[in-house]
This record gives C-alpha cells, sequence and structure tokens, in this order.
C-alpha cells in the first residue's frame, strides 16, 4: 500500500482526486533518460489530464504537447508549453481549431482524412500561414486492448487507410499552403506487451522504403503513444517500463539520417500518480452478498462504467479481517460500479478507501451528473 497522508485525509472532504508529485517527477526523470537521443521528442497527451500542477511538472520537464481538441490546445498554450511543441490531431478539427493551431504557429497537424487535408490548405491560404501536417495512418495493427481504445485497424475512425495514402500524400505535396513534414500512428492505448509496438515498426519501415523508392522522404515519424500501466499492482510497478518501450523504437525502426521520431505519452506519464480518495457511507447487507456504498461514482472516475476497467480498490483506514465487498458508488445508476467480489479489510461507515492509479482520464473525465460538484484535488509534494 502506497504512503499516504491518512491524518491529512481524514479532514478532508470527500471525494478529492490525490497527487503523488514526487512520483511524477521521478517518473518524468526515468522519461528523459531513456528518451535522451537528438533525435527523439516527447509529447505528452493532455486528454489524459489537465490539472493545473501536474501540467506544471511536465512543463518543467521539458515535453511537449499533444492535442486532440482546440481546447487542449488552448490549455496547453495557457500552461506555459511552447508552441512550437504542440501537435494537433482529432478525426473532426473544427474551423476555428485549425484557425487557432495556425494563428499560434504550432508544431504540427495531424490530420486524418482528405477533406480534412484540403479545409487546412483553404484556411491556411485565407490566412497566409503555411500548415505543418503529419499524415496520420491507420496501419491496421492489432494493439490486443480494449476494442473502445483500439485506434489502429482498419475498421476504426482513425486515420487515413493504406490504400489511400499515395493519392493523399500526392495531393499534399502539391498544395502551396500545407508543408508535409511526416506520417503520424497510434494503434490504441494501455497496451501491456511489445509485440504490437514492433508490429507497428515493421509497417513504418516497410512505407518509408516503399515512399523511398518514389523519391519521397519524410522529416519525421510519429508512433503515438499506448504504452500501459498496471493497474492491478501499482505499488510494485509505480513506473512504467519506459527502457523496453523505448528500445523497442530503437532496436526495430529503421530511421533515416536527421530524421525525427516523436511519441505522444499519456496515461503512462500521469496514471500511477493520481488515487480517487472517498469515504465508505454505508454498508448494506444484499441477500447474498454486501455493498460497500462509498461518496465517489462515475462521475469522478468513468472508467469502470464506461470500459468495464478495474482499478486497485484499498480500505486505508481498517485492519479487520476480510470480507467480500461490491465497492459501489452513488449515482442512479446501475453502472455505477467499481468492483464487484472485492476482498477487502471489514469496511464500516467513514472508513476510508482510495480508488488506485487514477491520475489518467479521472479528473480529466469528471462530470456533474446528479448535479454532483466537482472534487478538489490535494498533493504530495
Amino acid at each position: 500500500m502506497a504512503n499516504f497522508p491518512i491524518a491529512e485525509f481524514e479532514n478532508q472532504r470527500t471525494p478529492f482526486y490525490f497527487y503523488d508529485i514526487e512520483l511524477l517527477r521521478n517518473t518524468l526523470n526515468v522519461i528523459k533518460e531513456h528518451s535522451n537521443r537528438p533525435d527523439y521528442h516527447v509529447h505528452y497527451a493532455i486528454k489524459a489530464n489537465v490539472n493545473a500542477v501536474v501540467l506544471e511538472e511536465i512543463r518543467k520537464a521539458g515535453l511537449g504537447v499533444d492535442c486532440v481538441s482546440g481546447g487542449e490546445v488552448e490549455a496547453a498554450l495557457n500552461a506555459g508549453f511552447e508552441a512550437n511543441k504542440i501537435v494537433f490531431a482529432g478525426v473532426g478539427k473544427s474551423d476555428w481549431e485549425i484557425e487557432l493551431g495556425l494563428e499560434h504557429d504550432i508544431a504540427c497537424f495531424n490530420v486524418e482524412s482528405l477533406p480534412e487535408l484540403e479545409i487546412i490548405q483553404e484556411i491556411a491560404s485565407k490566412m497566409g500561414k503555411v500548415a505543418r501536417v503529419a499524415l496520420r495512418v491507420n496501419p491496421n495493427v492489432d494493439a490486443h486492448t480494449h476494442h473502445y481504445i483500439t485506434t489502429g485497424l482498419a475498421e476504426n475512425k482513425f486515420g487515413i487507410n493504406l490504400e489511400k495514402l499515395d493519392e493523399i500524400i500526392e495531393k499534399a505535396m502539391m498544395m502551396t499552403n500545407v508543408e508535409l513534414q511526416g506520417l503520424h500512428f497510434h494503434i490504441g492505448s494501455q497496451i501491456t506487451i511489445t509485440e504490437p509496438f514492433k508490429v507497428l515498426c515493421e509497417k513504418v519501415n516497410a512505407l518509408q522504403a516503399k515512399y523511398a523508392e518514389k523519391g519521397v522522404t519524410f522529416k519525421s515519424i510519429n508512433v503515438g503513444g499506448g504504452l500501459g500501466i498496471d493497474y492491478d499492482n501499482p505499488d510494485e510497478n509505480p513506473i512504467p517500463d519506459f527502457k523496453g518501450y523505448f528500445e523497442t523504437f530503437k532496436n526495430y525502426l529503421k530511421l533515416n539520417e536527421g530524421q525525427e521520431l516523436h511519441f505522444e505519452l499519456g496515461r503512462s506519464i500521469v496514471g500511477q500518480c493520481g488515487s480517487l480518495i472517498t469515504r465508505v457511507l454505508y454498508v448494506k447487507e444484499g441477500t447474498e452478498k454486501k455493498f460497500a456504498i462509498v461518496d465517489a461514482g462515475f462521475t469522478e472516475l468513468i472508467r469502470p462504467a464506461l470500459y468495464e476497467a478495474h482499478h486497485n480498490i484499498e480500505n486505508l483506514t481498517s485492519d479487520g479481517e476480510v470480507e467480500k465487498y461490491d465497492v459501489v458508488g452513488p449515482i442512479c445508476e446501475s453502472s455505477d460500479c467499481f468492483g464487484k467480489e472485492e476482498m477487502l479489510p471489514k469496511m464500516r461507515r467513514g472508513d476510508i478507501v482510495a480508488l488506485r492509479s487514477a491520475g489518467a482520464y479521472g479528473e480529466i473525465m469528471a462530470s456533474q451528473y446528479n448535479c454532483r460538484k466537482l472534487p478538489k484535488s490535494i498533493y504530495k509534494m
């Protein structure tokens, strides 16, 4: 069990998010150590968490930002990130979002379709700008993860199918207000095995070789992110295997001389540094099971309801005998359940419970359904 400041928790209104900033700094140091090459550029996928204290640590570590909306671009700029380190992806960029990126001269638009490319050319022409773009390729790689967070298969909405890539590259190279810089890939999230990344490298190598024969080279390759975290054992594995992750691309991806390699990591950076802290409201005896009803719900952590994801659940204030509980929230929906048949020390009203590994897709996805108030955050610096 992590070293939580329980005494401090006792006086806080629950639920709230707790961030271990020391762990975040250690994580960032490991990333910098293993990506310390002049051709490697790491961007933080800001959709994972936009907490101001978290963003400040990431900015100070020198990372760029990967955005998927105009609001995220604004959040990155407001947090002090340099525009020339911001890349902008997403299948549905609105005109105002494209204008925003061009106005601030962001590093790159990751373009996901021919219609989008044509609109970027049109808007850039009207603004007298040149848009730097990378074409997001759908490489048809199975990431072996949940179908809701798989993005690199031919049936997914993301990216450009391989059979259409020749045509779009040709058109991009003829556009006057578009500068084609590279190719972009992202095959999915919460990937915990290296094989999908190796397969991605093989696909990228084949594409680079194909276009080299045609005299087409790219300044940059962007392999996205997707590295997962250990939700089951957050204390045993608080920092993901960044060494193995970066070495996979070093060993299997063939870069051209002077070519840049970009990464877009999110969950793996912030996932383990955050927890959702909640209190037991009631212990309810059912016919065949016990329910521990806590004051946090899917309004504060939606992943279990949305993905059937599981977060490690810890009773921080009980040393009683282990019993079996369904841990549920107060939201008026049957899907508001954090875990079924959880083996936990005896639960009592007022016990403080931690839902671990909530630093990614926790606070950022919080809602005010049932007119609930958004929780605050506290920090261990």
